[in-house]
């Protein structure tokens, strides 16, 4: 991948004909005073590059909506692409990714809290090698009490949780290649596990600071009450991690101890019937031996559902189960040296 100035000064806004160096994703809910000055802010920083700006209206009642399809109609780079309702900044990342053409994607925030002229650093450090550049707010100009300390605590769990350690899982500014995103399902909340999502398709991943700025306008859409959302999302990505592929190991696993357990009490308890003549009707131990045995029975074949589940999902889809970072040398082996 290359990003390089478009040659022989040609427009680098976005062309039908010619596939974009860069994307850029903007979800927006309710930031209609920020708009205006965020695309200027974006083009000025990339106006060397052969570029499209793709804002994505997440269900807006203050008229962003409206004032997106206006400035896509005079703007030759901004592609708007408007919602239906809101469904989540999940859902409006993943709509952006799905329209976005260019050869690397980069996402930031529509509050303007992000920092535009970062844009061209993320893509550098993209060029080293990495395919995924993720943003630091260092200096984040929040409240602490309920913005910053509750963002601690959630980078600290979900970097505890998926062995992927980086001190600003919520910064919205990032840069990826576009191979990487591709291979990205996003649903529910999982935007903000967007490097473990990659981490788990086998991509290099690094982070570097960036700016951050108080926010001008508005006020901010997120509360409190995300934090029990970060931890159920964390569950999944933990466990997708692990058992994507192989959902039999820990199903199939934990099923068969508990059969075992079962299978050895119950043992015990049919000679102490048979052998000693002692009653166990009354015991508590006769109803922890069903249990563990029907539990057993359970999760192994819960697992087996679970494995031809994904195997179902992987060979329908033709999604592989690996992936090829780069292919060197002769790629026909038919032909001679």
């Amino acid at each position: 991948m290359s990003i390089s100035p478009f040659p022989n000064g040609t427009p680098a806004a976005f062309s039908n004909e010619i596939q974009p160096d860069l994307s850029v994703v903007v979800p927006i809910y309710n930031e209609i005073e920020s708009i205006p000055a965020l695309l200027d802010a974006i083009a000025t920083q990339i106006q060397h590059l052969h570029y499209e700006i793709i804002c994505v209206d997440d269900g807006s009642q203050d008229g962003s909506d409206q004032l997106l399809k206006q400035q896509a109609h005079t703007r030759n780079d901004l592609r708007a692409v408007i919602l239906r309702k809101n469904y989540g900044q999940t859902a409006a990342i993943a709509a952006g990714f799905s329209h976005a053409r260019g050869k690397a994607i980069v996402t930031l925030d529509g509050d303007l809290q992000n920092d535009p002229a970062d844009i061209p650093i993320l893509l550098s450090k993209l060029e080293e090698g990495y395919d995924l550049v993720s943003g630091w707010r260092k200096h984040r100009q929040d409240n602490s009490l309920t913005r910053i300390l509750p963002s601690k605590i959630a980078n600290w769990l979900i970097g505890w949780g998926t062995s992927v350690h980086l001190h600003d899982y919520g910064c919205s500014l990032k840069a990826y290649r576009a191979e990487l995103v591709a291979d990205m399902n996003l649903y529910g909340e999982l935007h903000r596990f967007l490097p473990a999502l990659a981490f788990i398709e086998g991509a290099r991943i690094t982070e570097i600071p960036v700016r951050h700025h108080a926010r001008r306008f508005g006020k901010s859409k997120y509360g409190l009450d995300r934090t029990f959302r970060v931890i159920m999302d964390l569950l999944t990505i933990a466990f997708m991690r692990k058992f994507l592929t192989r959902p039999m190991h820990v199903f199939g696993g934990v099923g068969l101890l508990s059969l075992l357990a079962g299978t050895v009490l119950g043992a015990y308890l049919a000679y102490v019937k048979l052998g000693l003549g002692e009653d166990i009707g009354q015991r508590p131990l006769l109803i922890l031996t069903v249990l563990l045995f029907l539990t057993g029975l359970h999760l192994f074949s819960f697992g087996l559902l679970a494995e031809l589940s994904m195997r179902t999902y992987h060979e329908s889809q033709g999604r592989p189960i690996y992936r090829v970072r780069e292919v060197i040398g002769q790629t026909d082996q038919s032909r001679g040296p």
